[in-house]
């Protein structure tokens, strides 16, 4: 069965079809965390799907937020995408080295500044790579373009709001954590948080939607599966959380692709919770 909305997901023959139509814009979103040990920004530079450019997430964010790559300004975000030729008009395709992570977070950092035509490519890098297509390390020198930012406050919550959420239940709240971090029997990757999640939260690791295999997004059916699996109804607004505000988009387009409500994002989430002393947590299934 398709997704009730495939307007969010590419695939690698598409986007290898449509390399060179003028309205389509490729961009590389790799983001990895620091256990990883991976640089994507000089991986970019070692080779990138033609005609890509890069959108680094910890430089087009909130530089005086001590939280990692808090969303811009509208101001901000629109001078440095124009800077990287994607603007109004044109059809966004965003993929990363670390299947869907990074990818998602940039999908919906567009949508968020109110640029609709924007998907994921389904597998990334690692399925382009492993069906053989093109990379190069030639630099793409983008013509600037002008992109309008307009900020859709329904798709991003801070603190405040989802301590509201939490207490009057008129969102669900999901963590896109692996489940032993959401119980508090795992350590953080950021040294200095409390362990555990926010109470009334329901866990979906993002990880149980991509099929471990191919790095791509399950079939709309088994999305629906573990969906309904991990409680969450589909007719109520999701607001999606996870260590940093990256593997909740995920979880984001999960739903997107199913046709849920469009989830909003914790950007925030557990850095910025678990370093607080006036957020409560608890620990446990």
């Amino acid at each position: 069965m398709p997704y009730a909305r495939p307007d969010a997901l590419v695939s690698t023959e598409w986007l290898a079809s449509h390399l060179d139509a003028p309205d389509v814009r490729v961009v590389d979103g790799s983001f990895y965390l620091p256990a990883q040990n991976r640089d994507a920004k000089a991986e970019y530079a070692a080779q990138h799907i033609p005609g890509a450019v890069f959108f680094d997430i910890d430089e087009i964010a909130d530089s005086d937020n001590p939280l990692p790559h808090m969303m811009p300004s509208p101001e901000k975000f629109s001078s440095r995408v124009r800077r990287l030729g994607l603007g109004d008009g044109v059809r966004v395709v965003v993929y990363d080295g670390n299947p869907m992570m990074g990818a998602c977070r940039v999908w919906w950092m567009f949508r968020a500044f109110g640029h609709k035509d924007v998907a994921v490519l389904d597998g990334g890098l690692p399925k382009w790579q492993r069906e053989g297509r093109p990379v190069t390390d030639e630099p793409t020198m983008p013509r600037e373009r002008h992109f309008t930012a307009r900020l859709d406050s329904t798709l991003v919550r801070d603190a405040a709001q989802v301590k509201r959420l939490l207490d009057g239940k008129a969102e669900q709240v999901v963590d896109a954590r692996a489940a032993p971090r959401f119980r508090g029997e795992a350590p953080e990757p950021r040294p200095g948080l409390r362990l555990g999640h926010m109470p009334g939260a329901l866990n979906l690791p993002y990880a149980d939607l991509i099929d471990a295999r191919s790095g791509t997004m399950l079939p709309q059916e088994a999305l629906k599966q573990r969906l309904a699996a991990a409680g969450i109804d589909p007719a109520r607004k999701v607001t999606a959380s996870c260590g940093s505000g990256v593997s909740a988009c995920v979880v984001a387009l999960g739903l997107y692709l199913t046709g849920a409500r469009e989830a909003a994002i914790y950007d925030g989430s557990w850095a910025e919770w678990g370093s607080r002393e006036d957020t409560p947590i608890v620990t446990g299934p």
